[in-house]
């Protein structure tokens, strides 16, 4: 599908809620399938990576229903295997897109006596999968890959207690070990050399698993064997799609928006204190926790002029995903905007650095690349072209941001991606834009 977008004539303005966090939503539906008895959910996230995660623990034996779907999201009933086991599936299971599905599955199926084999589409089979599978050998499992991508072929089993010392922080990686952990005889840790997503040390004790974690020492550990057991929980809002409406609302002149529920998550947020820092006008009013995160209502103004920065190393865990969308809003700033140690875009859904540096070129703006660096000058005018998402979900949405504010149309290739984590994400777009109007 390709998508015509249009310049803005219109500040945004308004409050929607965006959907449910992705991270959490895989978590929630992964740990309610392992564990003992029926957790009920609120606000998952309804996009193909979630559902991929729902069909591969339906495949090993969890039972998923729907009971309901609102506009925060679906509302599911799970009754997990517990101490059970997953069963064996009779055919391979399929992740589809989601890197999160394979990744924690790897994890959740090494400590099981049981032969399983995970596939996924054209774009995940060529992201890679040994910084989890070797791990994970260490403790005991056994892997037949393709040069470490999928497909691969698992048989889980008896597991040792290991001490892991990962050379890339990543969340995925993190929770693969702690859930095979949780199999273990003894105390599985894991250390990492900077901070990662921490949703799955928040959730992990609402199902009756305590974890340890030490700040300074960026780890977080496990002790088993021990069983999950169900709860309830509620998905907040994702802060990594509110980040597209929150770059919308930045750079179009006299905007303001709300948006509620949305997670703030420290180790997610990383994207707010950069705009900060560039001059946004972004405010948060906490609000209560929901499913183990603490949320708020993010209060966005159209911001211009902003000035750049530097996005140092230490900061890229917290904000990985909105380096596209980020980008985009560093064409807008005065001087040049560097982003370091981000080679890590390269093995997402598609290369994102390349690629958001030949769209960028596409639209008219400077940028210089490295390896693991990316430089944006700005301000730029932003130009017509036509755009190929390469099938990557950030992709499309950072380019159709900056298409609100581009001297005239940008097409976007393969469209549809945006189904991946945000499938109304047109939709809200356009009634931010239409509540000016009204």
């Amino acid at each position: 599908m390709k998508y015509h977008a249009k310049p803005a004539t219109a500040p945004l303005t308004g409050e929607v809620r965006v959907p449910g966090d992705k991270s959490v939503s895989h978590r929630a539906v992964l740990f309610s399938a392992m564990a003992q008895g029926t957790s009920h959910l609120q606000g998952v996230l309804d996009s193909a990576d979630v559902r991929s995660t729902i069909d591969a623990v339906t495949a090993l034996g969890a039972q998923v229903t729907q009971t309901g779907h609102s506009e925060t999201g679906l509302e599911l009933e799970v009754t997990g295997w517990g101490g059970d086991g997953p069963r064996e599936p009779l055919e391979a299971i399929d992740c589809g897109n989601s890197g999160t599905t394979a990744r924690l599955l790897l994890g959740v199926l090494a400590g099981w006596d049981r032969h399983v084999v995970l596939q996924g589409d054209e774009s995940l089979s060529r992201r890679p999968m040994g910084r989890v599978t070797e791990p994970l050998e260490k403790m005991g499992a056994e892997f037949e890959t393709r040069g470490g991508l999928l497909p691969i072929s698992v048989r889980g089993g008896l597991l040792k207690s290991t001490e892991h010392h990962l050379n890339i922080a990543s969340a995925q990686v993190k929770t693969a070990l702690l859930l095979a952990g949780i199999r273990t005889e003894g105390r599985t840790l894991v250390i990492e050399p900077g901070a990662s997503r921490d949703h799955t040390e928040r959730m992990l004790p609402a199902f009756g698993i305590p974890v340890g974690t030490g700040a300074a020492a960026n780890s977080a550990w496990v002790d088993g064997p021990a069983y999950l057991t169900a709860t309830d929980v509620a998905v907040p809002a994702d802060p990594s799609s509110a980040a597209f409406l929150v770059a919308a609302g930045v750079l179009v002149p006299h905007s303001d928006i709300a948006l509620p529920d949305v997670a703030v998550n420290p180790t997610r947020t990383g994207f707010l204190k950069v705009l900060a820092r560039m001059g946004a006008h972004v405010g948060v009013d906490l609000g209560e926790e929901s499913g183990g995160e603490r949320v708020g209502t993010l209060h966005v103004r159209g911001s211009l002029p902003l000035h750049s920065t530097t996005v140092s190393a230490e900061e890229i865990p917290s904000l990985i995903d909105e380096i596209p969308v980020l980008a985009v809003i560093a064409s807008a700033a005065e001087g040049t905007t560097r982003f370091e140690d981000i080679a890590e875009l390269r093995v997402k859904e598609s290369d994102r650095l390349t690629a958001v540096a030949g769209a960028l070129t596409a639209l008219g703006c400077t940028v210089r690349t490295g390896e693991d660096w990316l430089e944006v000058d700005g301000p730029c005018a932003l130009g017509s072209a036509e755009l190929d998402s390469l099938g990557d979900h950030r992709l499309a949405m950072a380019y159709t941001v900056a298409a609100l504010v581009a001297k005239g149309p940008v097409s976007i290739d393969r469209f549809e991606s945006v189904d991946v984590s945000y499938p109304g994400f047109l939709g809200d777009l356009q009634a931010l834009l239409l509540s000016a109007s009204e």
